[in-house]
């Protein structure tokens, strides 16, 4: 016997039940299936100390919506779950810990004790975010879940570097990159943050080394310029061509620099004179390579002066700058300070001025991988959704540098490389040497630094399904479907996954890419802990209800666009969750039906509900697959709260509560069909409250499958399109609609019934109308006549009869049964009068000089708004009384 549900809808006695229901019984269990089309999609692996943020929570909440929709529409789906690594966050977190509570550094322990550390804590947090996951309802496989160094995922990325190292693809240099003094590692481009920050540009005088006089420099970084090794001007600067090739004096270090002549000097920049510190800058590096200029450093990896810098020596960088700056001016050799405002690149971690500084990193070429990454989205292999974010992505790859893979950290996976101490030689290695492979030495050292935490989530899609072996998961589900992520990672991460795709599998790695925007609080500022307006997607889910903050998240949300979060949105959500409840109680309790089949015959208004979900179904389904999410939802609501409870059920009550066994069973057949298949189509966004509902509910005599989300998605039927009973129940509707409208106007109660005339061409349709006219317009009789049927609204009104128009009729209601005329004239002259005294004195006060020169502006404004708003009223009650 189906259960009965409870009085009230409880989230919290529902949603963990159910969520160990779908668990033992394998439902999110990702299967080959040769009769089916696969479906898959990779998360964005979460940090493994992280903890779920409303990001997440849209992300999961996404996903989750578009893999349950694949899999009720019969794909074999497939959602693999995991987290990441993070190295720099992870390593920082656990070194804090060691500083706070023990008081030592990772360098105390040592690397193989401090990793131990690490591990310890990814085996206490790592599984934090997966039970917040959960929580949310994802219907991820998680017998599959991934980790970016389990041992899968760690041989794919000793495999692609060795191959790409093999293939000349991957080099040691020096170069510029971009350094964080503060978590003390190298940072990629796409890990640098611009921010546009006051600073100064400091004009300072260089001695020419043959005493006739001195060119000015202009730069924002007088703390690099014990790094000089040259001045540069521009060749077709007049004012120094002469001074080419000559020398000038290094002041502070007394050394003698070239003037050098190139195009990168911009002429009207300053004084059109450049300081040349290849060690320091990217752009002074690359001149220092036509110029053959020497290259020195004078900052240290923790942002302190070397002892290249001379006497400044173990100053920090900004201390140096003052020191510099002063002694500068003390030598008279300061020409002028202006302010000025420049970009200046932080790190994405820790928000500090990052150092542009040479240093002996790894770096993938990037220029032969781009192509193949450009063509797929330049084809249409790989789309954007929306499309404007494929022009970002391909304005970034066509702009591409080479990336800088080698990190200054212990946490990570290390560079398979290892150096030989009586050779030299480097040994790349799939496998871990213990001699060298040119001289035999046992003398080897491996590299020390590990890789960027992008270049193994580069890997994901392919990884998590067993590349680099030939798997038939990997035959038969990659290329993976959508990435749905945000757009604030389409450098870190996409682009990474595109070109590592193309290049280690030959294949694009997934078909769409979704992007979301950010979740910004209710005033639309980002969320973050600096303003302390985050809000905890798990706080919301325990007061609401999962369903609710989901249903949130995706009625707000359009592809690419931020959205504003209201918590009392969530309260609307839970409402609406407490509506589907109560229609669905409503219904159990007058169900005596065994099984869910529609009837042969149908009513009027069974036609017209049948075909309204018709439309709905399809209309839902093709905005699903244009990932036009929130427009579904949205449609399913309207349809759920308007059409299905406030009128289709209204419109059955009649015969439920009849004495008409078959015509009750008509309704209940049809009541129950629209929920059932109402409920599949909610499912992917409420998935709890649903599958709760639907299996309390009765089903198609052959349906075996005991869960809701493993049913078949809805399809249109055109045997369910009934246009011409549809139209005739919406020109009903809009009666009832106008009658109620007028009815409320006038403060007339429900219990007060009137005799409706109908003057319409569209009798017939009116006629049959009548029982539902007469029940849901609070009407004590109906007559139905021709267009004739009325006079005019002058004429009427003299007969003491008020008239509402709709597009298909013209309906009267004798005055006289619906108010008692002395009272109500009575009421609106005692209204008239009251709102006539007051909008009097407000126009004494706005037509007083003293007052409008006197009172502010927004009070004037506030009075100005109110006089309109009362002549407003005025005019409707003398309407009113004229009426009468």
């Amino acid at each position: 016997m189906r259960k009965e549900l409870s009085k009230v809808y409880d989230p919290h006695e529902v949603e963990g039940r159910i969520y160990q229901q779908w668990e033992e019984n394998k439902c999110f269990a990702g299967v080959r299936d040769a009769k089916k089309k696969p479906y898959t999609i990779v998360m964005p692996p979460p940090n493994v100390t992280g903890q779920l943020h409303m990001g997440h929570a849209m992300d999961c909440t996404l996903q989750d919506i578009l893999i349950r929709f694949k899999r009720m529409q019969g794909y074999a789906a497939l959602w693999v779950p995991g987290t990441d690594h993070a190295g720099i966050a992870t390593q920082i977190k656990v070194e804090e810990e060691l500083r706070v509570k023990e008081g030592l550094t990772r360098y105390d322990l040592g690397r193989e004790k401090f990793l131990e550390r690490v591990w310890d804590w990814k085996a206490m947090y790592g599984d934090r975010i997966v039970a917040q996951q959960k929580k949310m309802g994802a219907s991820c496989d998680w017998d599959r879940a991934r980790f970016t160094m389990d041992e899968g995922c760690s041989k794919a990325v000793r495999e692609t570097f060795c191959e790409l190292y093999e293939k000349g693809l991957i080099y040691k240099g020096s170069r510029i990159i971009n350094w964080c003094p503060h978590c003390v590692t190298a940072l990629s481009d796409a890990e640098v943050e611009y921010v546009d920050k006051p600073g100064h540009l400091w004009h300072m005088r260089y001695p020419l080394s043959d005493g006739s006089g001195y060119l000015v420099v202009a730069t924002t970084r007088p703390e690099t310029m014990m790094g000089d090794t040259g001045v540069a001007v521009n060749p077709n600067d007049t004012r120094y061509q002469h001074l080419v090739g000559k020398t000038c004096l290094l002041p502070l270090m007394n050394r003698e620099i070239p003037i050098v002549a190139d195009e990168y000097v911009e002429m009207d920049f300053g004084t059109g004179c450049v300081k040349m510190t290849p060690a320091h800058d990217p752009n002074d590096f690359e001149v220092g390579l036509r110029h053959n200029l020497d290259t020195i450093r004078v900052l240290d990896d923790n942002g302190v002066v070397n002892a290249n810098g001379g006497k400044y020596e173990g100053m920090d960088r900004y201390a140096a700058r003052k020191a510099v700056v002063a002694d500068m001016e003390a030598l008279g050799l300061m020409e002028k300070v202006e302010d000025y405002s420049h970009n200046v690149g932080t790190c994405y971690r820790c928000h500090n001025d990052v150092e542009p500084i040479i240093s002996a990193q790894w770096f993938v070429k990037m220029a032969p991988l781009a192509k193949e990454a450009i063509r797929v989205v330049e084809e249409g292999e790989t789309k954007f959704v929306p499309d404007r974010f494929s022009k970002t992505y391909l304005n970034w790859m066509e702009n591409v540098h080479d990336w800088c893979i080698s990190r200054q950290l212990w946490w990570g996976h290390q560079i398979p490389v290892w150096y030989c101490d009586d050779c030299g030689h480097m040994t790349v290695s799939r496998t871990d040497p213990t001699v060298c492979a040119q001289c035999g030495s046992a003398h080897i050292q491996r590299d020390p630094d590990v890789l960027d935490t992008w270049f193994s989530s580069a890997l994901w899609p392919f990884s998590t399904l067993g590349w680099p072996e030939k798997t038939q998961d990997l035959d038969y589900f990659y290329p993976t479907d959508v990435l749905v992520t945000g757009y604030d990672i389409i450098f870190f991460w996409v682009a990474r996954m595109i070109f590592s795709g193309c290049e280690q599998t030959k294949q694009t790695p997934f078909h769409t890419v979704f992007i979301h925007g950010l979740v910004r609080d209710d005033q639309g500022r980002k969320m973050s802990k600096s303003l302390g307006n985050g809000i905890d997607p798990l706080e919301m889910a325990e007061k609401y209800g999962a369903d609710a903050l989901r249903f949130n998240l995706v009625t707000g949300n359009s592809p690419g666009n931020d959205m504003r979060f209201y918590t009392e949105r969530c309260e609307a959500m839970r409402n609406f969750a407490n509506k589907i409840w109560n229609a669905s109680r409503f219904l159990m309790m007058n169900l005596t039906i065994e099984d869910n089949a529609l009837p042969e015959k149908l009513e009027l208004e069974d036609k017209w509900i049948l075909s309204k979900l018709n439309t709905v179904i399809a209309e839902v389904t093709e905005n699903m697959d244009h990932y036009e999410l929130g427009v579904a939802a949205q449609k399913i609501y309207d349809f759920i709260w308007d059409t299905y409870c406030d009128w289709y059920i209204e419109m059955t009550k009649a015969r439920l509560q009849g004495e008409d066994p078959a015509a009750k069973e008509q309704a209940q057949r049809v009541l129950c069909y629209v929920l059932t298949e109402t409920l599949k189509l909610l499912h992917p966004f409420m998935p709890f409250l649903t599958e709760e509902i639907w299996q309390a509910l009765p089903h198609a005599a052959d349906n075996q499958v005991k869960f809701l989300m493993l049913q078949s998605w809805p399809q249109a039927q055109a045997g369910l399109a009934f246009p011409q009973e549809e139209k005739a129940v919406e020109m009903l509707m809009e009666a009832v609609k106008a009658v109620r409208a007028r009815r409320s106007e006038m403060n007339v109660p429900p219990s007060k019934k009137a005799h409706l005339t109908i003057a319409t061409q569209e009798a017939d349709i009116f006629t049959a109308g009548i029982p539902f006219l007469k029940r849901l317009g609070y009407a004590s009789q109906v007559t139905v006549t021709g267009p004739a049927g009325l006079g005019s609204d002058k004429e009427e009104a003299a007969k003491g009869v008020v008239t509402v128009i709709t597009h298909a009729a013209r309906i009267g209601m004798p005055l006289a049964e619906l108010v008692d005329l002395e009272k109500e004239k009575a009421r609106i002259a005692k209204e008239l009068k009251k709102n006539r005294g007051e909008l009097e004195k407000l126009s004494n006060k706005l037509n007083n000089p003293g007052f409008l020169a006197k009172a502010p502006e927004q009070v004037v404004a506030a009075e100005k708004e109110r006089a309109e708003k009362l002549t407003a009223l005025i005019a409707q009650l003398e309407a009113q009384e004229a009426s009468l």
